[in-house]
């Protein structure tokens, strides 16, 4: 009605305009004015519910907005001296550029340890590693105008086929060149090398490095070697790192002739006690952030699986009325710092033979004139052994096969030395034994060596060698339209049993640390305990004070903007988080006497009678409702009379009238959360039958890029 009312007054006044013999410029501007009003209108459901694609930019890139590792007093970008990648290789006098491109911290990790072993290894060969977000795209191609200079690009692929973060700038600047079609020679006489890390459990596994390759070759530049991709889907990512670099170490001999040395450790920091610090200035675990991540106060944990559930799934309120800048919206998610289990740091400290300078301050600072990369940024200083461990370092994180190469040249024994360098040269050795223990530092140094400690070992090594805590993060599963100052969060406490010893299981770092702030009977049965000496509880009011360390990150998962548009809701487990964050937002708009779309949610789980979340909740919200939510289970251990177990996807095509209905004859929007895996099922199923008859698949899948494209098929997925 209202767009024929639209329609009729333009109509209207171009007739006019035609009928007057001089039209003013005022007149003009009025319709043109109209026009546009009217085209805004007529649009809705193409544009309105459709998210800005650019929308990201309107955010600093993790690597940009807290710094590169975590604890630089400020980003790279601000400390280095050019954006120009080859003026940088010329003023440090490196003749090797690592390039990364890491969003959980893998592929950075990867590169940082390719970079030291070279620099070790092939004497006079200067390596730098370069984030790529800190230098401008296009002065990658002045390399190719560098004589002897080699690329080697690690990129991690995550999502459907995303680049990380740090990688947008130089993924947007190279597509935008291609479309060009200009400057074919753009990258000729780069060499280069290429290392991705990806998935197959999605649906474009690996797609960033074949990409950046593709652009590479088209312009000009040569690969030295094939592209390597490394696999998370099989576990085998270290492995397939491993054989990749071994390969290009190999390369390095052989055809570019460069003469390797002994591997000899060389440390890269200084390591000072200093018991005249003053305690006031020491870090005692706070990331060191810019912004600094929040205390958020816990106000409630409570249990969301059954009694009956060997597990436990947490949701967590989150009280953020004392922190005013912290504003999210429904759909984002909130980064978690942990901290290192008692268990693990105690049992590393006596093993290193330290427990009794755990709390002596320390400044750690770096050696100059060295050739290596400069690790002393990894952690800050100054601080204490023990809130290092704690706080600072992944030491509950598997350690690599051939870092126990170089941990055997500090053993307090022969057959210590033996051990770990047996694990580290042979691959079965390795894999058999980790799939029998886990790996700690701390475990393989007691394994190695029994209660012999291991004071040779430096404390600047384990600096250089392990991993920077990260954060972890977690879907908010609240509306920030209903509940603008708190944040809910719903998390499943992992713990997964090793495969031929289902006696030790490894439990989640951050998961776990959540359950041991509650006050659930489950607390107590911890295997291990943990103290967080920075944000302290109080006794007289147990709860009130529990505070978790927590950032913000925008996500582009968000619902539509007209809320009459129909959604399709899939989630297994605690995908449900984010899509009962829309439940609760479209409710509200109800309450207040909007229109809202129908509404179809598919929700998988184990068992009705154990893992359901929210079940009450679900039900009364679909009688709120009053017909515009529908839901759909799928039980996967369970099945009774006419119900048969399966999963989300067997619903999925067990209802796809109603789904064809509201995704394509009513223009609405799906959205998927859970398992990669499943999210690319749920892709496969609806594709399959989204085809008419015996039509064309092609044409179908066509047509799911393209929602994809507008916006109206979202997923936020991982594993």
């Amino acid at each position: 009605m209202a767009s024929n009312i639209a329609t009729s007054t333009l109509s209207s006044l171009t007739t006019q305009l035609q009928l007057q013999a001089n039209p003013t410029p005022a007149d003009y501007i009025a319709l043109t004015l109209l026009s546009l009003v009217g085209a805004t209108y007529l649009s809705r459901g193409v544009l309105w519910d459709t998210p800005d694609p650019y929308r990201h930019l309107l955010f600093e890139r993790p690597q940009l907005k807290h710094g590169l590792n975590g604890f630089a007093a400020g980003s790279a970008a601000q400390n280095q001296q050019t954006r120009n990648i080859a003026r940088k290789l010329e003023e440090t006098n490196s003749s090797i550029v690592i390039f990364w491109g890491s969003q959980s911290g893998t592929a950075e990790s990867f590169a940082h340890r390719l970079a030291r072993e070279i620099t070790l290894r092939f004497k006079g060969k200067g390596v730098l590693t370069a984030d790529l977000s800190d230098y401008d795209p296009q002065s990658v191609s002045e390399l190719a105008r560098s004589t002897g200079k080699l690329a080697i690009f690690v990129l991690s692929t995550y999502g459907e086929g995303d680049p990380a973060d740090n990688t947008i700038e130089f993924w947007d600047w190279l597509n935008a060149t291609e479309k060009k079609k200009e400057e074919k020679n753009l990258f000729d006489g780069l060499r280069y090398f290429a290392f991705g890390l990806g998935n197959s459990n999605y649906k474009f596994y690996n797609r960033v490095i074949d990409r950046v390759a593709e652009a590479l070759d088209t312009y000009g530049a040569q690969a030295l070697l094939p592209v390597a991709r490394a696999n998370d889907a099989n576990g085998t990512t270290q492995e397939d790192y491993l054989a990749w670099k071994e390969s290009l170490l190999t390369y390095f001999r052989e055809e570019l002739g460069f003469a390797q040395s002994e591997l000899v450790y060389q440390p890269t920091v200084s390591i000072t006690q200093d018991a005249s610090i003053e305690a006031s200035t020491l870090n005692r675990g706070e990331p060191r952030h810019a912004p600094s991540p929040v205390a958020i106060p816990i106000s409630r944990i409570r249990e969301l699986f059954e009694p009956s559930s060997d597990r436990h799934c947490l949701h967590i309120d989150l009280d953020i009325s004392g922190t005013p800048d912290v504003v999210y919206k429904t759909g984002d998610h909130l980064g978690v710092w942990p901290s290192n289990p008692d268990e693990e740091v105690n049992l590393l400290l006596q093993m290193l033979g330290r427990a009794n300078e755990a709390d002596t301050p320390i400044s750690i600072s770096a050696i100059e004139g060295s050739d290596i990369e400069d690790t002393s940024k990894k952690v800050p200083s100054p601080t204490t052994l023990l809130v290092l461990l704690r706080h600072y370092l992944e030491i509950t994180a598997l350690i690599p096969r051939d870092i126990l190469a170089t941990l055997a040249s500090f053993s307090p024994t022969p057959e210590a030395k033996t051990f770990l360098t047996t694990l580290a040269n042979d691959k079965e050795a390795y894999a058999e034994f980790t799939r029998r223990n886990h790996l700690t530092l701390g475990r393989i140094l007691a394994a190695a060596s029994g209660t012999q400690t291991w004071s040779n070992l430096p404390l600047s090594y384990i600096i250089e060698t392990l991993p920077p805590l990260q954060p972890r993060y977690y879907s908010i599963s609240s509306s920030s339209v209903v509940s603008p100052r708190k944040i809910s969060l719903t998390v499943l406490v992992l713990k997964t049993a090793l495969p031929e010893n289902a006696a030790v299981s490894i439990p989640g770092l951050t998961s776990t640390y959540l359950l041991s702030l509650s006050d659930l009977p489950s607390q107590s049965r911890l295997p291990s305990t943990y103290t967080n000496t920075l944000l302290p509880t109080t006794p007289e009011t147990p709860g009130a004070q529990r505070k978790i360390l927590s950032h913000l990150r925008r996500s582009n998962f968000k619902l539509p903007r007209l809320p009459t548009t129909p959604l399709i809701l899939i989630a297994a487990g605690t995908g449900l988080a984010p899509l009962r964050g829309f439940l609760h937002e479209r409710r509200q708009l109800l309450k207040i006497g909007r229109e809202v779309g129908d509404m179809l949610l598919f929700f998988g789980c184990r068992r009705p009678d154990e893992d359901f979340i929210y079940r009450a909740e679900l039900e009364e919200m679909e009688g709120a409702f009053s017909g515009k939510l529908k839901i759909v289970t799928a039980f996967s251990r369970f099945e009774s009379g006419d119900f048969k177990r399966g999963y989300v996807q067997d619903r999925v095509v067990e209802f796809k009238d109603d789904v064809r209905d509201l995704l394509v004859e009513r223009g609405g929007n799906l959205y998927i959360c859970g398992r990669a895996g499943m999210a690319r099922e749920v892709e496969r199923r609806i594709t399959a039958f989204l085809k008419v008859g015996e039509g064309d698949l092609k044409g179908a899948e066509e047509w799911v890029r393209g929602v994809k494209r507008r916006g109206k098929w979202q997923e936020d997925v991982w594993g």
